[in-house]
């Protein structure tokens, strides 16, 4: 669930390192008929404690909504300039066998967001995103970004203490996992991830977010810990109205009664040891699978490693073990056009039918 988060190297002994030349890598463009707006977003709660750092709990968000015009806004980068610096050299030692510091200019990785663009007008449905354990919100942009650009609003999370790096306006924040949590920490783990997502499906449903109109409705849907997060989410709050668990474990709580739309997505690749397969047994929803697939084919790293590959910067090994063999186009149009179909499906999470 975590990759190899045990060798991350403390804070002192990471140095920023400038980026040598190397290969360009591209996000896959979102197939919609909008144009893909991008706004950041910093919130505080002041009712909650931050359980790694203490203080009144903080998370960073990225909302990507359909713009009705990109004309004179730039596309933004995957990464802050900042954050780019430290996932050079957090990379290999969460991932083994990424490229090594200096090999990748990782802030050179730009979202087809564009800063601050004009929203369409009116109200939309909103999805919210919790990535896995350890990773940014910015790897999950790909799969955002295509949401969006069907006309739904999508919220992506970081958790700070728990993803890789998170640029706050404070300061750089660094996770505090080292390999797989123990049962209390990952407890710890979804129940903050749980208050910072019902946080912001208040402020979604609520004022709005990022200067956008109140979201229509809102679903959630999560990778690995930021599934079982997303199951967890919609059981304590019913103004959740469907979840997809990207290969999310749910054997934490008993879960009675849950009864909206859940979406069930694993790869044939990843089992956490069985685990996977028998906190699902017996649980009702759609199923699906991501053939020729490892664990993080549901992120970014399903379109960046691939690239990488034929760059000569990772092995075949290296591939395979993060996201499988399976062409990279092919997989991601499956993914894409299963979730999709997943949240037009249910009520409250269809798609906007403004074009």
């Amino acid at each position: 669930m975590l990759g190899a988060a045990t060798a991350l190297l403390p804070t002192a002994a990471r140095a920023a390192t400038a980026p040598t030349a190397g290969p360009v890598l591209r996000l896959p463009a979102p197939t919609g008929p909008h144009p893909v707006g991008l706004r950041t977003v910093h919130l505080t709660d002041p009712t909650r404690i931050d359980p790694w750092e203490g203080g009144a709990r903080e998370v960073m968000l990225t909302v990507l909504y359909p713009a009705r015009d990109v004309q004179g806004r730039p596309r933004v980068p995957q990464l802050t300039p900042a954050a780019a610096r430290e996932f050079a050299d957090l990379a290999p030692f969460v991932h083994p066998g990424l490229p090594a510091p200096g090999t990748v200019d990782w802030g050179a990785v730009l979202t087809h967001g564009h800063l601050a663009a004009p929203p369409l007008p009116g109200r939309l449905p909103a999805l919210l995103y919790s990535p896995g354990g350890g990773d940014s919100r910015t790897l999950g942009t790909s799969l955002a970004e295509d949401l969006a650009s069907h006309g739904r609003v999508v919220v992506l999370f970081d958790h700070p203490g728990d993803a890789s790096q998170v640029d706050l306006p404070g300061g750089m924040r660094y996770t505090v996992l080292r390999g797989e949590p123990d049962p209390a920490t990952f407890r710890t783990m979804i129940d903050t991830r749980v208050g910072d997502l019902r946080l912001v499906l208040h402020r979604v449903l609520g004022d709005g977010l990022a200067g956008l109109p109140p979201a229509t409705t809102t679903g959630i849907y999560g990778h690995s810990a930021g599934g079982t997060a997303a199951v967890s989410t919609a059981h304590a709050d019913r103004r959740v109205r469907a979840v997809a668990n990207l290969e999310g474990y749910l054997d934490l709580d008993p879960l009675d009664g849950f009864d909206r739309p859940l979406l069930l997505f694993r790869t044939d690749g990843f089992d956490g040891a069985g685990r996977l397969t028998r906190s699902w047994a017996g649980r009702a929803g759609e199923r699906a699978l991501l053939a020729g697939s490892g664990h993080w084919a549901f992120t970014d790293y399903a379109a960046l490693v691939p690239a990488l590959q034929a760059a000569g910067l990772v092995t075949s090994a290296t591939r395979a073990a993060l996201v499988g063999t399976a062409d990279p186009a092919a997989r991601l149009a499956a993914l894409r056009r299963r979730l999709r179909a997943f949240f037009d499906a249910h009520k409250g999470c269809a798609r906007s039918a403004r074009r």
